[in-house]
């Protein structure tokens, strides 16, 4: 014989309260006095209750469901412990309301705004999380249009309709190019993500920028899908120039790590003969022999703030830009003085 799901009304009849105040009770409505909201939610809790989707959907004509949708190569998204960070925190936002994630990982820009389509068309989400923001980005029109609310994770490059939470990797960049110039490198290079994205391009402008202001080349820049394998692919080519760099930020860590990879396969010793940093602070790093100095973002915060900034806005809330605290260096074992320079090798 099936088991009898609790209702609310099983919670009324245990709280000794009318469903109406258990309903406000559950979906943190005013109205309840704080015991009565502590007695309606231990009712709950005991008797096993959970908010049925299906009914709540069909009484309120909601799907209660974000949508995420990831227009990159999935072997990408697979080793680049980010996104596996960025949806936890997302999830940690969405469970304990009953709501869900609908996840669409495409390969294509023109896949991606199909993927955006087919949510709205079947009301599969009642909103989104715009990530990877790129030039010109034709999501917040297509998400405008198609009458979803939508969080961008950064600001956009042009006016936008949508709330933004944002994180700003200026500071972590320059921290990084400030701690290596500080450490006596001078040829330093970057290993960057692609320029269509903004955050790809604004971490290659704030390597630049930070270089120039210390009277150095901020040039030596080489750009990459974000894969490991790209990443590779960019170490070996710096490193077979005739005057390699001493130090190399990368865009992210798993590129950081493939290249301390192919460094040393080269017969280079890190942090001896060449400087790495990386860029999200995975938690691998910090295991490495050396362990990686890299940038703290927090992706895990940036995905619930943003999961809870879209559902007050679906909600009817107003929801300003929201700014997370700024990108942090920390410094670990994997950067460190360059070897000295010899007459031969000295520019």
């Amino acid at each position: 014989m099936a088991k009898h799901r609790p209702t609310i009304a099983d919670v009324a009849l245990a709280a000794g309260v009318s469903k109406g105040l258990v309903s406000f009770a559950l979906n943190d409505r005013p109205g309840v006095s704080a015991m009565t909201r502590e007695r309606i939610l231990a009712a709950a809790d005991e008797l096993g209750w959970r908010p049925s989707l299906r009914a709540r959907s069909l009484s309120t004509d909601r799907a209660f469901a974000l949508g995420l949708v990831i227009a990159r190569d999935p072997q990408i998204i697979a080793a680049d412990p980010f996104f596996p960070a960025l949806i936890a925190g997302i999830e940690t936002a969405l469970a304990p309301v009953g709501q869900a994630l609908v996840l669409s990982m495409v390969v294509s820009e023109q896949a991606e705004l199909a993927s955006y389509r087919q949510l709205a068309a079947h009301d599969r989400v009642d909103g989104v999380i715009i990530t990877d923001l790129r030039q010109d980005d034709p999501r917040l029109a297509l998400a405008l249009e198609l009458g979803l609310q939508a969080v961008t994770l950064g600001h956009p490059d042009a006016p936008s309709p949508f709330p933004a939470v944002a994180l700003d990797d200026d500071p972590g960049i320059r921290s990084t190019v400030d701690h290596l110039v500080g450490l006596g490198h001078r040829r330093i290079a970057h290993v960057a993500g692609p320029a269509r994205m903004l955050h790809g391009s604004r971490r290659r402008n704030s390597f630049a920028s930070a270089l120039e202001l210390r009277g150095l080349h901020g040039d030596l820049i080489v750009e990459t899908d974000f894969s490991a394998s790209d990443g590779a692919r960019a170490t070996a080519e710096l490193l077979a120039l005739a005057d390699p760099p001493t130090a190399i930020v990368y865009s992210n860590d798993p590129m950081a790590i493939a290249g301390m990879g192919v460094a040393q396969r080269a017969g280079l010793h890190i942090p001896d003969d060449l400087s790495i940093t990386g860029f999200d602070d995975s938690d691998v790093g910090q295991y490495l022999n050396p362990s990686l100095t890299t940038v703290t973002t927090a992706a895990q915060e940036w995905g619930r703030t943003a999961a809870s900034a879209l559902l007050r806005l679906i909600e009817g809330d107003d929801v300003a830009d929201i700014e997370l605290a700024p990108a942090r260096l920390v410094i670990r074992g994997s950067s460190a003085s360059p070897p000295p320079r010899t007459p031969a090798t000295a520019r």
